[in-house]
């Protein structure tokens, strides 16, 4: 028998209200405490409790995600983990790991290169290097018991003040999580499989998962071998305090295809670039993490956090190869992280208080190399940063039905680039040091039990990466400044009855950022696979995000239509820019809409259409290179039970083809824009027991 009912993501967005009126209890105009009951903390809906009352406390756009909900469905990357989160563009162009992540319209330049802009955690400790890059961060949406994702500024709830906010993965272990054998399959040579044992002992559990994934790709050239073991273990020391210790190892190869010309994508979309194949371009990552984590229930209104981590990744990544120029990346990357978090319950006031402090470093090498084989060293690197994140913030119900929430993160850090000519012995040695304040002030208004209006208004801060400083277009010692801005949202979100036994969901942000030294990157035309990066001087970042749902009854056998709507739509543009004006900024569409309506039984039989829209946008910073729109069609189908499930699933059914990521270019006049194509007609199945 599984652990926990099953719940969709609407109906976790659903939950939100309630848990936001739990915590704004009007008598005494006093928030309920943040403790659960001992046999609830042991359940698998503790976690989720304490998550959403996080979110009902957000004063802006957040989805709460199930891990469980992701097996109806095949879900291989981030990407398709994120399929419905609304303000969220993902593109899968290499390989499944290979997925570009835009949050609110971050990371809009050389898309799949360090991947900037979103603070990724996993419980709550960086996987992000202390840069802000994700490159290589490789996660396994299947791997997660949960999945947090809070939009722009109001990641704040995790010390984040990026663009594009913050994903926080949260683990499972044995006490809230079932013994299950995953296996799928399907097109392009797609095989998965993974298995997950564990179990509890008194104070003690573990549980360990070990996963497989092989992948002969839809283009030339994309072949993909990867093997993960993902552990933790768990020791009830006493009534208030818990330890847990976190192991990750991932093993990933793959073959990277690269980004075509249009004239290229026109004669066969799916061939690899010229000179991927005889250059035998990959992207191979071989890394390791383990991390702790401690958690002292103070008292009945207090809670304390403690954990750290350390991973080490090894990259090898031969990218460039022409009779000019030859680039082969071999480096080691370690990056230590440690996390504290304080919770305060006093009387109508919900305090948190956190640090955050990482230290990543880089060394080795840019070499030359042929056909994939390492060559002679070119450049030596070593390089390093470091980055002190202190926020504080305090949610106070000062009158029935409102909480207004105000704080600020302080955040310190410094970038230090060290990269060594051999032939020459010329250095450079770009480093900055990075400082700011950031404040927050929101508000939340209840409706009704279930539904309220939020409105916040805050600073957005990020320093350059590693990889900008490098690629710094001024190529000299002086570095970028850091993008900063300030951002306005307001929304609501709720639940509410349809009839006796229907209802709908929602959850709708309107945004507006006003941004200063953005830092965008472009292609290199002097050494193609290479980018320059550049600051901006203002940008305009708005947009719209809803998601809607609705669970409809049919008649009183459990039968139900269940309609499911995200809808995104950006206006990012140059602003008054002296070379670009008022252009649009490329890579993300003006508006995507994705959506299902899945008919269920209650023997758990479910089936329905799903739909993908999504609009042009630019391939340039000179609105030269137009890529067009697409529309896809899938359908799937399945059975769910307590102890398995069986799905089955067809992605773009009408065999549509589509371009889904875009190398950028300041101008396609000057320098063509590369284009990778979207997944074509495919079908997947997949199966779970539990035992």
């Amino acid at each position: 028998m599984r652990l926990s009912t099953r719940t969709s993501l609407l109906g976790c967005l659903a939950l939100l209200a309630p848990i936001s009126a739990l915590a704004v209890e009007p008598e005494a105009n006093e928030l309920a405490p943040i403790t659960v009951s001992e046999q609830e903390e042991q359940g698998s809906e503790a976690t989720k409790i304490e998550l959403q009352r996080e979110q009902a406390l957000t004063p802006g756009g957040v989805t709460l995600l199930e891990a469980e909900d992701l097996t109806e469905r095949n879900v291989v990357s981030i990407g398709d983990m994120l399929r419905y989160v609304p303000g969220m563009w993902t593109g899968t162009g290499s390989t499944g790991d290979d997925t570009f992540i835009s949050s609110r319209g971050s990371n809009l330049d050389a898309v799949a290169y360090d991947g900037n802009g979103i603070k990724l955690m996993v419980d709550g400790l960086p996987v992000t290097a202390a840069d802000g890059n994700n490159h290589n961060s490789f996660i396994d949406p299947l791997a997660a018991r949960y999945a947090v994702i809070a939009r722009g500024a109001n990641a704040l709830t995790y010390g984040a003040s990026t663009l594009g906010g913050a994903i926080n993965f949260i683990s499972p272990t044995a006490r809230n999580t079932d013994n299950q054998i995953y296996l799928s399959g399907g097109s392009h040579g797609t095989v998965q499989s993974r298995i997950t044992a564990g179990g509890v002992e008194g104070d003690l559990d573990g549980l360990v998962t070990v996963e497989q994934r092989s992948y002969d790709g839809f283009r030339d050239h994309q072949e993909q071998q990867r093997g993960s073991v993902y552990a933790n273990t768990g020791w009830q020391i006493n009534d208030a305090v818990e330890n847990r210790f976190y192991f990750t190892y991932v093993d990933n190869d793959q073959e990277l295809p690269g980004s075509l010309t249009q004239a290229q994508f026109d004669d066969d979309p799916y061939q690899a670039n010229p000179n991927n194949i005889p250059g035998n371009f990959l992207k191979n990552v071989e890394s390791w993490r383990v991390a702790n984590r401690t958690q002292w229930q103070l008292s009945d209104t207090s809670n304390l956090v403690v954990g750290f981590s350390f991973e080490d990744q090894h990259l090898y990544h031969p990218i460039v190869e022409n009779p000019f120029f030859s680039l082969l990346i071999d480096n080691d990357q370690t990056t230590f992280g440690t996390n504290i978090r304080y919770d305060k319950q006093l009387g109508n006031h919900d305090l948190l208080f956190g640090l955050n402090y990482g230290e990543t470093r880089v060394k080795g090498g840019n070499y030359s190399h042929t056909g994939g084989i390492r060559g002679a060293l070119d450049v030596r690197l070593d390089n390093k940063a470091d980055n002190l994140e202190i926020f504080a913030m305090d949610r106070w119900h000062f009158a029935d039905r409102w909480t207004l929430i105000y704080g600020a993160q302080a955040v310190t850090g410094t970038r230090e680039v060290d990269n060594v000519t051999v032939a020459s012995g010329a250095e450079r040695n770009p480093k900055d040091d990075y400082e700011s304040i950031n404040p927050r002030v929101g508000v939340i208004y209840q409706v009704a039990d279930r539904s309220e209006l939020f409105a916040n208004v805050s600073k957005l801060y990020e320093a350059p990466t590693l990889y900008e400083l490098e690629d710094d277009a001024d190529a000299s010692d002086e570095t970028l400044n850091a993008m900063q801005g300030v951002v306005g949202e307001i929304g609501t979100r709720g639940t509410a009855p349809l009839g006796q036994a229907s209802e709908w969901n929602w959850e709708v942000s309107v945004y507006y950022a006003q941004l200063e030294d953005e830092i965008l990157s472009m292609d290199n035309p002097s050494a193609s696979g290479t980018s320059l990066a550049l600051n901006v001087e203002d940008t305009i970042h708005a947009g719209v995000e809803a998601l809607v749902g609705a669970s409809f009854a049919l008649g009183n056998d459990g039968q139900r239509i269940e309609p499911l709507l995200s809808m995104t739509y950006n206006d990012f543009t140059f602003d008054n820019d002296p070379e670009y004006g008022d252009n649009q900024l490329p890579v993300a569409p003006t508006f995507f809409i994705k959506g299902e309506v899945m008919y269920r039984h209650g023997n758990g039989f479910f089936a329905g259409p799903t739909f993908d829209i999504v609009d042009d946008r630019y391939g340039d910073f000179a609105n030269n290179k137009d890529v067009d729109g697409y529309e896809l069609l899938g359908l799937r189908t399945g059975v769910t039970r307590d102890s398995w499930e069986v799905y089955l699933e067809g992605r773009n059914l009408t065999d549509e083809v589509y371009v889904t990521n875009v190398s950028v270019s300041n101008d396609e006049t000057i320098n063509p824009v590369g284009i990778q194509a979207g997944e074509p007609r495919s079908v997947y199945a997949g199966v779970r027991f539990d035992f």
